[in-house]
């Protein structure tokens, strides 16, 4: 949501892209008089022309809307139009080479109609459940079939799914004998199921200047429009994540609550999400961003980059910059002895920042995080410090593990405090192994996060954060204050189901208290 600490100064972005359809930019003209043609005479809304000619660091038109995108007091409303055909092959394209393909579309966002965006499918795990024509992508592929495990697949010893999930037709979850009971839906990796015939549902990434070169809408290049996962159907989790980072007073992204159909189909509310892109990292100020990806990892491959494409990809002043202030600290951080790490460390990264990032993550009880599965964050490298910090990425899946987790305790994918629950009871002493990777499960962990916490001097930091953070959130109400914003955000919006976002609304508050309680008796924090 709007967090006033987190509000970036410039409002305006001047993004860098580098367009793999920049054919295209030379036919922008004859297709928008196209578009003229087809949709007729209906208003548009105006826009401001902020420079002349188009390049690939120039906004060449930055539309102004009607209401503030991210304004979460007033309701809004997105529409998405595009062709059978086109989505036929977008489709096509994602199930036989998985490329999320760009789906050239026309879009109302609170009455301004931009034509000619381009649209694509967003995710990785998310799309696990995705099924076209009753068939999963993953069938076939080594992977869940229709969000089910294949017959005769064994989970790694210990696995625990996390809380709320529970596969299709309620079968039995891996790691546990009891099938899940509390009525939420499942499918796919995390509780999320979409069927391709319901594009309403999908998760999109929407692109304002994927196939008109320089456009902007209120300085944005891209919005991401987040589903429903984990069980949800109101997103509030995430909702709720995105808003306690921003009063922490961490970087965080703008979102709000918006009615959202495509093609004329009715839809319940949908969470719109700033995506970290190029004006992102324009407004951070003179740097660059990297996203960690998925499919990489936080290790040394020696000096050549193209080593590393699989591990980080950059946001920004491509062509300007490169990988290595990354591969820097990948390096450093592998090879500093504990004393160098404690004296230089304060030298490469924002430290108190990095402690507080940790401490949400934990208070939040994110288990996707930088050492998480998805590998979920971003690294912000300012130019003048020469220091990175650390920027949270993802947080469906906050707030929806064990909230009894201490202050010290691993984070991780069926861990809360130590051992795996057993039959829905909460774990009793030990821990999983370093990094929070259950044995011989999937890759969890990160250097940088295990280094930092097993340092003495760092974990005090890290303690003295979490015991700010915990005052600043938790004991004076302000996260709960945060939730009943959400919830009235949401309800302004057509389509909101009210009982939905009560109910959910009710087990967060639930959540936060017994998080409140449980770390109020954690020796980090009381000082026992």
């Amino acid at each position: 949501m709007t967090h006033p600490t987190n509000r970036r100064r410039l409002r305006h972005r001047i993004p860098i892209k580098l367009r793999h359809n920049w054919k295209l930019v030379a036919l922008c003209t004859a297709f928008l008089a196209a578009c003229w043609g087809v949709f007729g005479s209906g208003t548009i809304r105006p826009y401001v022309t902020t420079a002349q000619t188009a390049s690939a660091d120039t906004v060449t038109t930055n539309l102004t809307g009607t209401k503030d995108l991210f304004d979460t007091t007033v309701a809004h409303e997105v529409e998405l139009t595009f062709t059978d055909a086109a989505y036929q092959d977008m489709l096509t394209e994602y199930y036989s080479s998985g490329e999320k393909k760009y789906v050239e579309a026309d879009l109302t966002i609170d009455g301004t109609r931009i034509p000619s965006v381009g649209v694509r499918l967003k995710g990785n795990s998310t799309l696990m459940g995705l099924t076209w024509k009753g068939k999963s992508r993953s069938s076939g592929r080594g992977g869940f079939r229709d969000g089910r495990p294949p017959e005769g697949f064994e989970p790694a010893e210990g696995f625990q799914p996390p809380e709320g999930f529970q596969p299709p037709g309620g079968e039995r979850p891996p790691g546990n004998g009891q099938p899940r009971t509390n009525g939420r839906p499942g499918g796919g990796m995390f509780g999320a199921q979409f069927k391709a015939e319901e594009p309403e549902k999908l998760p999109w990434l929407i692109s304002f200047d994927e196939f008109v070169e320089g456009r902007r809408y209120q300085g944005h290049a891209q919005l991401a429009v987040r589903p429903a996962a984990m069980g949800s159907t109101t997103m509030l989790s995430e909702a709720l994540g995105i808003s306690v980072v921003g009063a922490a007073g961490e970087p965080t992204q703008r979102s709000t609550y918006s009615s959202f159909n495509v093609n004329g189909r009715s839809s319940t509310p949908r969470l719109l999400v700033e995506y970290l892109d190029e004006g992102y990292a324009k407004d951070l100020g003179d740097g660059v961003l990297y996203k960690s990806l998925a499919t990489g990892s936080f290790t040394y491959k020696g000096e050549d980059q193209t080593e590393y494409v699989n591990d980080f990809k950059q946001i920004n002043k491509i062509g300007g910059k490169d990988l290595q202030p990354v591969i820097d600290l990948v390096k450093w951080v592998d090879e500093a002895s504990d004393a160098e790490f404690t004296a230089g460390l304060a030298n490469r990264l924002e430290v108190e920042s990095f402690a507080r990032y940790l401490a949400l993550q934990n208070l939040m009880v994110n288990f996707d995080d930088m050492a998480g599965p998805g590998k979920n964050y971003y690294l912000w490298y300012d130019s003048g410090s020469k220091k990175f910090t650390v920027i949270t990425w993802d947080l469906n899946l906050a707030f929806n593990g064990d909230a009894t987790a201490g202050v010290h305790d691993s984070i991780s994918m069926g861990f809360g405090r130590g051992r795996p629950r057993q039959n829905g009871q909460p774990p009793q002493g030990g821990r999983p192994p370093q990094g929070g990777q259950p044995r011989g499960g999937m890759t969890m962990g990160h250097p940088l996060k295990e280094k930092f916490l097993k340092n003495a001097t760092f974990k005090r930091v890290y303690e003295e954060q979490y015991r700010n953070l915990y005052n600043k959130l938790l004991t004076d109400g302000s996260a709960a204050k945060l939730l009943d914003n959400l919830v009235s955000s949401y309800k302004l919006n057509n389509g909101a189901d009210t009982a939905a976002i009560e109910t959910e609304a009710k087990t967060l508050r639930t959540f936060l208290q017994t998080r409140t309680e449980s770390l109020g008796s954690d020796k980090a924090i009381n000082g026992t």
